[in-house]
């Protein structure tokens, strides 16, 4: 168990590149299981980056793109694979992926599976694979499920915080804000935290995907770069959207909770909560955005009148000043 922006990547990716054997049997010898195809995307990159001396072939798999060069990669031989559950159990109902030679599986954001309903996928992957593997569970909140699967599918589990048992859940480089905001003033109020001194690039949270594209429609019209991420926009537009603000050429990115779901991206100085989190696993994930890797962030969250009572009791379980 760690926080987020903490390196759980490398954490388990140093290890498990260690641990494989780089043998040309056209299988993959690693299994990361992640719940999103942006974390996919991530994690396959940070590991190719990680294997690169060790001539390791890494590749994401997930779906919203089309099978066939997923397909070819995989009959060319890859030794890593890091994908969502439905693309991975799918690729290998159809017989192209093996799992029977996983030697490492790694179950990452396992909370974030559960809250997803993506258990039972996860439970078919592991059945096919080999018994004798190393099994990794990573999570940034230990619900009772999670550590029903962990006693299940992992042999001899133990348990790590990667913290000490005092501190916050939140990162201590990250100040927090809150202001009270009627919804009339919010567009005016962003506006203006967005002409912060020293502002790099901000990630901006909307409930819904219909207030993400009216938010980024706002904001371009007050002369901000801006783009809009969300679960309806197709997955070209998704990465693209997010190459365009990892390069800086974006400034601010307005996105929902399963858009930004892990999503690591130098340089995020500001998250802006538009909209107030439904509960404190949310807030978390959002505002750990920014603060990543010792670096400091600010996280403004705005509430509304109607969110007082659900505020509160973030405010409460996060023992927030």
């Amino acid at each position: 168990q760690a926080r987020t922006g903490t390196g759980k990547t490398l954490a388990f990716g140093a290890p498990l590149l260690q641990r494989i054997t780089f043998v040309d049997d056209h299988r993959p010898h690693a299994l990361v299981v992640v719940p999103t195809r942006e974390l996919a995307i991530q994690v396959a990159a940070d590991l190719e980056v990680a294997g690169k001396g060790l001539g390791a072939r890494v590749m994401a798999v997930y779906g919203g793109r089309s099978y066939e060069p997923q397909v070819q990669s995989l009959h060319a031989g890859i030794d890593v694979v890091a994908g969502t559950p439905g693309r991975l159990l799918d690729l290998a109902r159809q017989g192209h992926l093996d799992l029977s030679h996983i030697e490492v599986l790694v179950l990452d954001e396992a909370d974030e599976m559960l809250d997803l309903g993506f258990l039972p996928d996860v439970e078919k992957i592991l059945s096919l694979t080999p018994s004798t593997r190393q099994t990794m569970l990573f999570s940034a909140t230990m619900p009772g499920e999670v550590i029903s699967l962990s006693r299940r599918y992992l042999n001899q589990p133990t348990r790590i915080r990667a913290e000490e048992a005092d501190e916050g859940r939140t990162v201590p480089e990250t100040a927090q804000h809150v202001f009270r905001a009627h919804s009339m003033d919010k567009p005016a109020m962003l506006a203006r935290i967005l002409q912060a001194e020293g502002r790099g690039l901000t990630i901006v949270f909307c409930q819904t995907k219909r207030q993400c594209d009216r938010l980024s429609a706002d904001l371009a019209e007050r002369g901000f770069a801006v783009a809009a991420v969300h679960g309806d926009l197709g997955q070209g537009q998704r990465e693209q959207a997010l190459r365009a603000f990892r390069a800086g050429k974006i400034g601010v990115l307005v996105a929902t909770d399963v858009a930004a779901r892990g999503i690591d991206v130098e340089g995020v100085t500001h998250v802006v909560n538009y909209s107030c989190p439904d509960d404190e696993k949310t807030y978390l994930h959002r505002i750990g955005r920014t603060g990543r890797a010792g670096a400091s962030g600010v996280a403004v969250t705005l509430v509304d009148w109607d969110d007082l009572t659900r505020w509160k009791s973030i405010n409460q379980i996060l023992d927030l000043p």
